[in-house]
Formats: structure tokens, C-alpha cells, sequence
């Protein structure tokens, strides 16, 4: 196992209890707060030695609260999509649920236009990134720029859908 994984890890097992504290207070919901902290546990397995991390405390209990805030924005998500499914199955108004569709795609047609309009390299760069999945220092490494290059182009490309997004 990685050393940076390694101390990860047993600093989980021994402030378990504080983590589940920390995460408790994020999430409001002891069960939940158990299945972030296995969660913590198994992301910490996945820690890489490349850079090393000099304060690991801090960076575990980061890791924690960034692990809560997801769980917490997966949550809201599922519960918007079981609400209008609800109201799917038991019925709504047509024309808001229409209403809601054309909005929809509307955005969804800026957004993608507005991804074909990205310069070439931010396109790429936004491309490896979030549909390959590949991490900023992997992007960077298969097009043979820097982190910060890689980091400036993604800044760009999100500001841009961002602003498509909202119909700016």
C-alpha cells in the first residue's frame, strides 16, 4: 500500500469517532454519516504518493467534509428526481411539465453550443477532463502543457457554459 494511503487510512480508524461526528453535523443523519465515513475509508485506499501530503490530519478531515458535501448534493438531487416522479405518477399540470421540458432542452442546446464553440485546446482540455475522466496532471501530461495551463483552461470552459447555462 501507498504510504500517503497507509497513514490516510489509519488516521480514519483512529478519528472515526470525530469523523463521524463532523460528518453527523453535515449530513444530519447518523446512518448517513456511517456510510460517508466507509466511504472515507475506501477513498483513502485510493491515495496516491505523488505529491506527498505533509499535513495529513487536515487533509483527511477536507477529504471528509468535501465526501459529506457530495453526499449531501447527491441526496437533494435524488430527492428533486422522486418528486417529479411523484408528481409524474400522480399527476401534474401538463403545461409546467411541458414548460419545463422546452426549458430544458433550450438550456441543454446553449450549453452544447456554446462546448463546440470552445477554442480547440480548451475544448480538448475540457474533453479529457470531464468525459475521459482523466485527472488535471493526466490532461496535462497527454498534451504536453502544465497543471496551471490545464487548471486555466478548465476555468475558462466552465466560466463559458456556465454563462451558456444561464442564458447570458
Amino acid at each position: 500500500m501507498r504510504t500517503n494511503a497507509l497513514v490516510i487510512s489509519r488516521l480514519v480508524v483512529s478519528e472515526r469517532p470525530s469523523l463521524l461526528r463532523l460528518i453527523g453535523r453535515i449530513v444530519g443523519n447518523p446512518a448517513a454519516a456511517e456510510d460517508v465515513t466507509q466511504s472515507l475509508w475506501l477513498r483513502a485506499q485510493r491515495i496516491a504518493d505523488d505529491p506527498p501530503i505533509t499535513n495529513q490530519r487536515a487533509y483527511l478531515y477536507r477529504l471528509a467534509t468535501n465526501l459529506a458535501i457530495d453526499h449531501l448534493k447527491g441526496e437533494a438531487r435524488r430527492s428533486g428526481v422522486e418528486v417529479e416522479a411523484q408528481a409524474l405518477l400522480w399527476g401534474c399540470d401538463e403545461a409546467l411539465a411541458a414548460e419545463r421540458v422546452v426549458i430544458a432542452n433550450d438550456t441543454l442546446a446553449r450549453v452544447e453550443a456554446a462546448a463546440r464553440a470552445l477554442p480547440e485546446q480548451t475544448r480538448r482540455v475540457f474533453e479529457l477532463h470531464r468525459y475521459e475522466g482523466l485527472s488535471q496532471r493526466a490532461v496535462a501530461e497527454r498534451l504536453g502543457v502544465s497543471t496551471t495551463t490545464v487548471e486555466k483552461h478548465m476555468r475558462r470552459a466552465m466560466q463559458l457554459l456556465a454563462r451558456a447555462r444561464d442564458g447570458e
